[in-house]
């Protein structure tokens, strides 16, 4: 068996075996990933492929400071940003007049009582832009400086998409809470 070192260093000498278990080993936890900013799991699967070939090709210049797969999720996320201003112009795109600022009660919402996958399929759900921005800021931890400029957007663009996020993922969340409350048991 080997560890991570041999097959990084496998993978330095495009061995193939070492890049298959580098893959093998990594690539649902980075296709998970790849799911939050695609539309749909094939655009996650070419943006996973995409990645791995920019970690293949780049893995000498991991000096091994830091995390191995904190440096792969740093290339997965950088990729599918990428994939995601390349495609930006064949995503539908509301207008911002469109998308009414939402009203949610002021009880909050206990998101405990909602499964793991009815959170993704809300979150998965929303436009485009909130659901890049909000899977960046609120999963993957980055600053709104950080996100306006990986994306080309201002910081207030950030914050505001950031909040229409949350404001959508609160009403998603009621009117599920709501249906929940009404559904026999």
């Amino acid at each position: 068996m080997f560890d991570i070192e041999q097959i990084i260093e496998g993978c330095a000498r495009m061995d193939r075996k070492a890049q298959k278990k580098l893959y093998d080993k990594y690539a649902s936890v980075l296709l998970g990933m790849c799911v939050r900013y695609a539309n749909n799991r094939a655009e996650a699967e070419d943006v996973l492929q995409d990645g791995f070939v920019k970690i293949f090709f780049n893995i000498k210049q991991y000096n091994g400071t830091g995390s191995f797969e904190g440096w792969m999720k740093r290339i997965i996320i950088n990729t599918a940003i990428s994939n995601y201003r390349a495609n930006l112009k064949h995503y539908y795109h509301m207008d911002v007049e469109d998308i009414k600022k939402t009203e949610i009660d002021e009880t909050s919402i206990d998101t405990s009582e909602f499964s793991r996958e009815e959170l993704l399929k809300i979150i998965s759900n929303l436009p485009e832009g909130f659901r890049v921005v909000f899977n960046l800021y609120a999963v993957e931890g980055y600053k709104h400086k950080e996100i306006a400029e990986m994306l080309g957007i201002d910081i207030g663009t950030s914050k505001s998409q950031y909040s229409r996020a949350k404001a959508l993922i609160q009403k998603k969340l009621y009117e599920l809470s709501k249906l929940k409350v009404h559904q026999p048991q």
